[in-house]
């Protein structure tokens, strides 16, 4: 079965944007998905409740780097509760949508956001309940 990715997926596939790491991060998430393989990191800058950066490296099919790619453009230069609002829909929209097999891809986009997000509170000594919750909760519903 041919995968058909809209012009912007390959985009950023072949261009992604924010490919890296922050040395100084202070927030880092990483998630996986085994049944596919897909691993994503998430490194935050946050300055002021503001991200001042957002890097990630991703070990993955061409979906799961341009979902990291665009997760990171959408939440650069946001409050950290503009962030905590970005969703996997969101993403697949951004990019002019996602064949229904790759969907996986931007919830863990999403999930990588929240999981760096909730370091970032964990580091910051507030409680990364909520976030972590809502993470685990939308694993369980996509199962």
């Amino acid at each position: 079965m041919k995968e058909v990715y809209s012009p912007l997926v390959m985009e950023h596939f072949l261009n992604p944007r924010n490919v890296g790491k922050i040395e100084n991060a202070n927030g880092i998430g990483e998630v996986g998905n085994a049944t596919c393989g897909d691993i994503m990191r998430m490194y935050l800058r946050i300055d002021d409740n503001k991200i001042t950066d957002a890097k990630f490296k991703t070990f993955g099919c061409g979906a799961a780097i341009a979902t990291s790619s665009m997760a990171t453009e959408m939440i650069k230069n946001k409050t950290v509760d503009e962030a905590l609002a970005l969703t996997n829909k969101a993403v697949a929209e951004a990019l002019g949508g996602l064949p229904p097999v790759k969907v996986h891809c931007s919830i863990l986009a999403e999930q990588a956001v929240r999981a760096a997000l909730s370091d970032y509170y964990t580091r910051q000594g507030i409680d990364p309940e909520p976030i972590v919750g809502h993470v685990m909760k939308d694993v369980h519903e996509n199962d």
